[in-house]
């Protein structure tokens, strides 16, 4: 059956209404519980990250596919669906195909050829399958896409990009500074993120660094890596007040960085201090924007800065569009292909039997033959049926979904079982 796609991007959402809609790591049994029981869903899988979220499904027709997987959206994160509506967007068939195949390339996200992106979607196709929400047609397409996206950065410099998060947010920070040499880094969240923050914002000459996370262990772990000291959130509020450039990727699903523990960080204080929030939802309370000395930054701030960084890599970014374009044309062909394989092998068997019964019925007027000569009598029936087939099965495999289902006339013509629906 199709594949529908259907999800809400950074393109034309902010990041408030991202963070409403993002998924969290519990969430995700209830979630594929209520997907899967719904009635046109064969298949899903939930693609959440801090750029998008999107749910991809197996169903029998787009409209009531579209209509049911929105409803499911608006139920499991509870906002009304006029609330979404607008930034929703839909991609059906080969057009999903081609959209999960440029997500996992990196050219439809905010930063180009991000790499965190390709560990997502093979994430997000092991999830699903781990609660035994998706099946042969979402695997086989979430794999390929993840090829897609390997292929795309080995093949092009879409990978190379500059442009980062981190990068963007730490050009905005050593503007409001006054630069960044020197400067005290806290690094809330030992992901790798936080990891990425670190070894860029080294490169600027930043001086003491700190790491802070819920486990220590992990805190530990980074800090160890990248030469810095290590705590748990128990120290932000004393950490704050020290720091400089703060730097938050938790992956919580709550406020971190409280705008009370904001306040008394800087309770006195004379310097700024720069909070960039990388969080999707975000870590800090944006209340912390009307703070005299405080700057904050997050996904919505950046978005502008890397969006038209784009400009310098437009080449690279054709040179992957007519990549993606040339896997989903191969996948959609192999996958019409496997449709249609038990049709066709029914066809060539309904000819092969009609040969055998036709040189059964003769054998006695070809008894006389040598046995070189029924050997050429053997091959010529089976050449002649052969060649018989051959155009209508080519044109079956080329037309098949692009201008009515000549499959089904096929299989009516020759009284063989219909393919299965696309």
């Amino acid at each position: 059956m199709p594949v529908l796609a259907l999800g809400v991007s950074f393109r034309r959402a902010p990041v408030a209404l991202l963070e409403r809609l993002t998924f969290a790591d519990e969430d995700y049994p209830k979630a594929y519980h209520h997907l899967s029981g719904l009635d046109p869903v064969r298949e899903a899988v939930i693609l959440s990250t801090c750029n998008r979220v999107e749910v991809y499904a197996e169903v029998p027709r787009y409209h009531e596919g579209f209509q049911e997987v929105k409803r499911f959206i608006s139920e499991a994160r509870d906002i009304p669906v006029e609330e979404f509506v607008e930034p929703l967007y839909s991609h059906y068939e080969d057009q999903a195909t081609e959209h999960l195949f440029s997500v996992a390339a990196g050219i439809d996200s905010m930063v180009l050829g991000e790499p965190q992106i390709l560990a997502q979607v093979r994430a997000a196709v092991r999830r699903a399958e781990s609660e035994e929400a998706s099946g042969p047609v979402l695997s086989t397409l979430f794999r390929r896409a993840a090829r897609v996206g390997t292929r795309a950065r080995r093949e092009t410099a879409i990978g190379a990009s500059p442009s980062s998060f981190v990068e963007a947010g730490a050009s905005l920070a050593a503007t409001r500074l006054g630069g960044l040499e020197d400067r005290s880094l806290l690094i809330i969240g030992a992901g790798k993120m936080g990891e990425l923050a670190i070894r860029s914002l080294q490169q600027r000459g930043m001086g003491r660094i700190r790491i802070l996370n819920r486990s220590l262990e992990r805190a530990a772990r980074v800090a160890a890596h990248v030469g810095a000291e290590f705590g748990t959130l128990d120290d932000l509020g004393m950490a704050l007040g020290e720091a400089d450039l703060v730097v938050s990727s938790t992956g919580s699903t709550g406020v971190v960085v409280s705008l009370e523990t904001v306040e008394k960080a800087v309770e006195g204080r004379t310097r700024p201090l720069f909070l960039l929030d990388l969080g999707v939802p975000r870590d800090i309370d944006s209340g912390a924007r009307n703070i005299a000395g405080v700057a904050v930054a997050d996904i919505d701030d950046l978005r502008e800065i890397l969006m038209s960084e784009r400009a310098g890599v437009e080449e690279e970014v054709a040179k992957v569009r007519s990549l993606v374009a040339a896997e989903t044309k191969k996948f959609a062909t192999a996958k019409r292909a496997a449709r249609l394989a038990p049709l066709i092998e029914a066809l060539r068997q309904r000819g092969e039997e009609v040969r055998a019964r036709e040189l059964q019925r003769l054998a006695p007027r070809l008894a006389h033959l040598a046995e070189g000569d029924r050997a050429t009598v053997e091959a010529l029936t089976r050449g002649i049926v052969n060649k018989l087939l051959h155009d209508p099965v080519v044109r079956v495999k080329d037309l098949s979904g692009v201008s009515g289902d000549y499959s089904k006339a096929l299989a009516e013509l020759f009284d063989l079982p219909s393919p299965p629906e696309e």
